[in-house]
């Protein structure tokens, strides 16, 4: 049986010739020590997966390690930072060679990716719980807050919606509409780190779509004390997404469901001509509160909030 120590050795602990510059001291001490640039600002994000709350237990431990960094690096781009590092902490009910093997190496595949370093955490013994803290850089004064957004702002979103909820609905066995685009957005999104570096010079107000897409806006409406109206033809809906709603009715799904980790931001009418041609204008910020849909020419009150936990 493997310790605390072997595991972190075995697994995790990597050679010193990959460290960032910004990485002084990582893996090996009691704690990790990082360089700073001027003129930059530290931004820090953790979230935390936990068995049977975010991810099935037969869950490929190779997509659990991608996703688990993934939702981190996807929240630091949505404030427009550059990831630099993280810490891991893992709690597993058992040493598992083989699910271990499997876990970091769908972790480091992302991080290498990145150039993200891993510089420390902790494991411990219990129900299997996975938790990151990501760590990354963003010029001061230039962070993209969910406080931005300001009357006359086109909404864009960088991606589909949905598409991780039907993954989730087949998965559920609430659908049987099998998709493999839905299926690799729910297992293994992808975090918009190079969006969210492109859009920080223009935008107003990002948020990543964690919760889904009412509830995420939502935080930016809250925040900025504004309100919005999104128009449903212009919502960017896979074949498959569409096909569902065809299928069951259900046109609230890609709205609410969570997962999609694709960026929703803001951006003065002036500056859309940098907007990437990839994302997609949805609608427009409002001075009146509160969120409202266009379908097909009626407008309506859409209401609605994100996941939370102990509701």
């Amino acid at each position: 049986m493997l310790s605390e120590f072997n595991v972190i050795e075995r697994f995790f602990a990597r050679p010193t010739s990959i460290k960032k510059a910004s990485t002084v001291l990582g893996i090996g001490d009691d704690c990790a020590l990082l360089s700073i640039p001027e003129g930059y600002e530290l931004a820090l994000t953790t979230d935390t997966m936990v068995e049977g709350v975010h991810f099935f237990a037969e869950t490929n431990p190779e997509h659990l390690g991608h996703k688990l960094l993934a939702v981190n690096l996807s929240d630091l781009a949505s404030i427009g930072a550059k990831p630099m590092s993280v810490l891991l902490a893992l709690t597993l009910p058992r040493v598992n060679e083989e699910w271990l093997e499997a876990f970091a190496k769908g972790f480091f595949s992302l991080a290498d990716e990145f150039s993200v370093d891993l510089i420390g955490g902790d494991t411990t013994s219990g129900s299997l719980t996975l938790t990151v803290q990501a760590l990354g850089l963003v010029a001061r004064g230039k962070s993209l807050l969910r406080s931005n957004a300001r009357v006359g702002d086109f909404i864009y979103v960088s991606g589909s919606l949905g598409n991780a909820g039907l993954g989730l609905l087949f998965l559920q066995g609430k659908t049987a509409l099998q998709s493999s685009v839905a299926m690799t957005q729910f297992n293994t999104p992808h975090p918009r780190v190079d969006l969210g570096l492109k859009i920080s010079i223009f935008a107003h107000a990002c948020i990543d779509i964690s919760d889904g897409l009412v509830g995420d806006l939502g935080h930016i409406l809250k925040q900025s004390q504004v309100g919005a109206c999104i128009d449903w033809l212009a919502l960017p809906l896979s074949d498959d997404v569409r096909a569902y709603i065809q299928q069951t009715g259900d046109w609230l799904m890609p709205l609410t469901a969570g997962d999609d980790y694709e960026l929703c931001f803001t951006v003065p009418p002036e500056l859309v001509a940098l907007v990437p041609q990839y994302c997609h204008k949805i609608g427009v910020i409002e001075e009146r509160k509160g969120l409202r849909i266009n379908r097909f020419g009626l407008i309506s009150d859409l209401v609605g909030k994100a996941y939370e936990h102990f509701s």
